[in-house]
């Protein structure tokens, strides 16, 4: 049954939807073209994709000042200060490579990482004005807003990548241009600042009370393993595409359709979670990821790109947003600032090692891209095993009265 608050929440929904539509385009366009530019601009090409390391880095060291910033002064503050950091982090990414220097390219890559951290937020300030029936719906919706995303994104490569002399001086141009007017979207936010806490008021967990909740700790686990091995794959896959024979344009195709499905199913999923319950959908997840690393390791046709992108996507949707689903609905409204900033610093933590160990395992393991890719692939199997022996364990856990 709806009620008031859910009529707020479906127009912070729609709100979020655009700004993941927008803003997020970023994302796609960044992750296709930023190992490419790194390789391009690197000594040593063990370290391409640092850039994408640098970013994950950044989103990962500002995911909790992020969590008490907005805790303090409010989700359009907070989500502001992202734009900012998205639009900064371009301007210095196209300065650097505007004078061929891997060290500026770096640092813009790392402020394109507080831009990261507050994307991530979109999915919880969806659920903050939302009833527990709505709340995965909610969540669901916003992560679909990267539909759009995945569509822009890659056609704006395809645009600007060589707009300028300098190949991606033009897409680090438009990503400055999305930053500034998706800044403008926050000013129509509706969501309170939670209110400050008294004296006598719960103080909730601590941290590590919060970590150690077995519920708690299989959703970040799970978190952590989907975006992680997700990233890992992704970010390696336009050096594999192209080091196989193909060019920057099929690359770019295959990160449209991976995101395509990444968000795609957003639109489902939350109903899937209502019906089957959120282990089961990340369970399903799990699997998935698995299926994408075994069409990738079949071979390296531009159709097998494609399959095991599309599936990775998948496999993330579900797994993601079942185990942010699952952790929304394990704390308090007052440990919100608390765990979710924790949350994201381990989930991002994660995502930054598996980035990083993308461009070694490529470029450095085996001497040839189908190698490296191999290599990639195979990574993924025992991070799946850790997350679905978690997920196994919490369900043959006895399960606590429910208030």
């Amino acid at each position: 049954m709806e009620t008031t608050s859910d009529t707020t929440a479906k127009r912070n929904v729609a709100v979020l939807v655009l700004a993941q539509a927008i803003l997020g385009a970023q994302m796609p366009m960044i992750f296709t073209i930023g190992g490419l530019a790194g390789q391009s601009l690197a000594s040593n090409l063990c370290f391409a994709t640092l850039p994408i390391s640098l970013i994950v880095l950044g989103s990962m060291l500002s995911a909790t000042p992020l969590s008490w910033f907005m805790q303090k002064y409010g989700r359009s503050a907070g989500f502001a200060v992202g734009a900012f950091g998205g639009a900064l982090g371009g301007a210095i990414g196209a300065y650097g490579l505007y004078l061929a220097s891997f060290p500026i390219f770096l640092l813009g890559s790392f402020l394109t990482g507080i831009y990261m951290s507050a994307q991530g937020f979109y999915r919880f300030a969806a659920a903050d004005t939302a009833s527990d029936a709505f709340r995965p719906k909610a969540i669901s919706y916003v992560m679909a807003g990267g539909l759009a995303s995945a569509i822009i994104g890659p056609q704006l490569v395809k645009l600007t990548t060589d707009a300028y002399v300098i190949p991606f001086l033009g897409t680090y141009a438009a990503v400055i241009a999305l930053n500034l007017v998706g800044a403008l979207l926050f000013l129509f936010l509706d969501i309170p600042k939670p209110p400050v806490p008294s004296e006598d008021a719960p103080r909730g967990r601590t941290r590590w009370g919060l970590i150690t909740t077995p519920r708690i700790a299989v959703a970040v686990i799970c978190a952590m393993v989907s975006y992680a091995l997700m990233n890992l794959v992704m970010t390696s896959t336009p050096l594999a595409v192209v080091g196989c024979g193909f060019d920057t344009g099929d690359a770019a195709d295959v990160v449209t359709a991976h995101v395509l499905a990444m968000f795609a199913p957003s639109f489902f999923t939350g109903h899937l979670i209502a019906r089957f319950g959120v282990e089961r959908i990340m369970g399903a997840g799990l699997v998935i990821l698995a299926g994408s690393g075994v069409v990738a390791l079949s071979g390296v046709d531009l159709e097998h790109f494609f399959v095991a992108l599309v599936l990775l996507g998948l496999g993330w949707n579900f797994g993601f947003i079942g185990a942010t689903t699952m952790l929304a609905g394990a704390h308090e409204p007052h440990e919100r600032g608390r765990m979710q900033g924790l949350n994201d610093l381990l989930v991002f933590g994660g995502v930054t090692v598996a980035s990083l160990a993308s461009g070694g395992l490529m470029n450095c393991s085996g001497g040839t891209p189908e190698a490296g890719w191999t290599a990639v692939n195979l990574a993924m199997a025992p991070f799946l095993v850790l997350a679905g022996g978690a997920l196994i364990w919490l369900a043959l856990r006895p399960q606590p009265a429910q208030a």
